[in-house]
This record gives C-alpha cells, structure tokens and sequence, in this order.
C-alpha cells in the first residue's frame, strides 16, 4: 500500500519556481504585479505540484472568501441558465467565485441552502423573488450578508431588487390577447403561495380581464409543477373542464411547450383552436412548433447587472439601487384572434 503523497505548500511552490513564499502570494493575488517572467515560473510550478491555495486561511485573514451564493428554485429546465451565465461571466471579471444551489420549489429548502452557503463564508446571495419568511431576511441581517433579489421588481418592498415587474408584463401580454377578441382565458400557474412572480403573473393577466370589463373569477386556472408533462397534462384538464377557452396563458414556456404537445394530441389546431402563450422566452420557446408567442425576460442583462451591482457593494461599498428592466412580448405562431 503506496504512502499518501503530502498536499503541496506555498513554500513548496515557492522552491520549485526559485522565488520568494510572497512571490508566490503576489503572483496568485495580484499577477498584474508580477512580471511575465516570473509570473510563468510560478504557475508552471503550480501546475506541476497541483497546488491549490488555501482559501480557508486566506478567508480567515481577509474575512472574504471572494464568493457569491446563488439560490434558484430548480436546475430542471433552462429558466434561470441564461441570468446565471451572465451572472458567473461578471463574477469572474472580478475574481469572485459563483455557488449555486437550488431549492425544488420549496422553502424549507431554500432557508437550509441560504443557511448552508452563509455558513460556508459566501460574501453576498442572489435570490429569487421577494417571497419568503421575515426570519430568514433577519438572519441574513445578522450575519451580515447582503442579498439581491432577481427576478422580479417591488418598488413596494424595502429591499432592493434588479429585475423586472411579472405583474406589469403579463397584464400587457393579456391586453393584446383580448384585443383579439379572446374572452375565455384559462392560466396553467406554479402554486402562487410561496411564488410570488407566479402570483404577479396570474395578477397581471386579472388586471388585464378588469380593464376590458371582464370578470376575473372567470379566469380557470389550473395549478401544477413545472414540467412538459405537467404542463401537457394540465392543459388537458383546462380543455376538459372549461372546453368553452380560446387562449391559455401558461405561467413559464415550458409549461407551454407541454401544452401545444397535448393539443396537437387531443387533435386541437394552434392558434386556430385555441392559442397558448408563454412566458420567458427560452430557446425551447423559438423551437417549438408552433413557435411559441411569449413574454421575453432579459435574464443576461439582469444576471450581468445583479453581479456588476454586488462586486460594487463588496469591493467599494455602493449601496445596491432597484432597476427594473424591461420584459418585452414575442409575438410568433401560437396566437391568433379568437374563434367565433
């Protein structure tokens, strides 16, 4: 049985590229400062060794471990992918580290992830939405550590928030819908308890139904989890329990996507039968046949500026201001006027 090999040492290093410990130091913490020549050597003897530096003890020193906790609520589907890209590129322009955990929809979870990463020394959180317990707001105040909510706009809430408002952009998405001449609306919806973009979308399309003088009680909704399946299954349900809807609003694009499967099957013609409408605008979104009118998220830039805006609040102490973005509608081959 081989001996196993000691961890390699910043003096190790040190030895092995002929330089000084604070060479070695300065090279990894600030290499602009370094000349090339030297710079070389020492990841040459890096990589040799398979060295990798103590974060724990620099963290310890510096109290910052250079790390940023994001916190989505599933890695299932493409949703958040885009925002969080953005996200890392910007971190990693700066020297910060993204960590990424997910929470399934649930806020029992979330709280254990917000726990677990503030535990592990994450500097600052991205979350998302507003809606969760006061008590895990207040723990994070105690700790210290910021949080950005993404996702979503509140000029309403006390904390800051980089996203765009779901209530506003559905309403308007509804309002073009019923200029159609769509009078019979249905909502294939994530439970709204604890979601509160779910809930401002279902919000949205009601403010919409109010102002051209409908009843919002008549909006049918079916409630389920995110899937194709799910989202097949749900529209099927709709059609069967409300056979009278022109138009069915489906609260993310791959619940969409589920629901034009289930239509073509149960034989229904998108748009002519009934048109179906996303949110989001993923890429499964332009791929779709029909491809899929929905609501487009500007999740690179929101990703981009939700980084720009927690590197600046650690390295330079700039208090995060509220932005909200613009989420445009997409009109493609799902949406036509209502049948008479």
């Amino acid at each position: 049985m081989s001996k196993e090999q000691p961890t390699p040492t910043l003096q190790d290093v040190a030895t092995a590229a002929k330089v000084s410990t604070a060479t070695v130091s300065r090279c990894l913490n600030f290499p602009d400062q370094v000349k090339e020549k030297t710079r070389t050597k020492v990841l040459k003897a890096i990589k040799m060794l398979s060295y990798s530096p103590n974060f724990g003890a620099r963290a310890m020193a510096s109290r910052r471990t250079d790390t940023i906790g994001a916190i989505i609520p599933t890695m299932g589907n493409a949703i958040f992918a885009r925002g969080l890209q953005a996200f890392q590129d910007e971190l990693h322009l700066h020297g910060f580290t993204m960590l990424v955990a997910s929470t399934s929809y649930r806020e029992d979870i979330e709280e254990e992830q917000i726990r677990a990463l503030v535990g592990r020394g994450a500097d600052a959180l991205l979350l998302i939405g507003h809606a969760r317990s006061p008590e895990i707001y207040r723990f994070l105040e105690a700790q210290a550590v910021p949080a950005l909510v993404t996702w979503a706009f509140d000029t309403s809430l006390s904390r800051p928030s980089i996203g765009f408002d779901n209530q506003k952009a559905m309403c308007r998405m509804a309002k073009k819908v019923i200029d159609l001449g769509h009078r019979n609306l249905a909502l294939v919806s994530a439970e709204t308890i604890l979601n509160d973009r779910a809930k401002a979308r279902q919000l949205g399309i009601e403010d919409a139904m109010v102002a051209a003088n409908l009843c919002a009680k008549t909006l049918h909704i079916v409630k389920t989890t995110y899937g194709i399946e799910e989202g097949a299954t749900a529209f099927e349900q709709v059609m069967k329990a409300a056979p009278q809807t022109t138009a069915v609003f489906c609260g993310n694009d791959v619940l969409a996507v589920g629901a034009l499967r289930r239509a073509r099957e149960l034989g229904f013609k998108v748009p002519q039968d009934v048109s179906i409408i996303g949110f989001d605008d993923i890429e499964l979104a332009e791929i779709a046949y029909p491809a899929l009118t929905t609501v487009h998220v500007p999740h690179r830039e929101m990703g981009r500026r939700a980084g720009e805006a927690l590197i600046k609040l650690l390295n330079e102490g700039t208090q995060i201001e509220a932005v909200e973005l613009e989420a445009s509608l997409v009109f493609r081959d799902t949406l036509a006027p209502a049948r008479n």
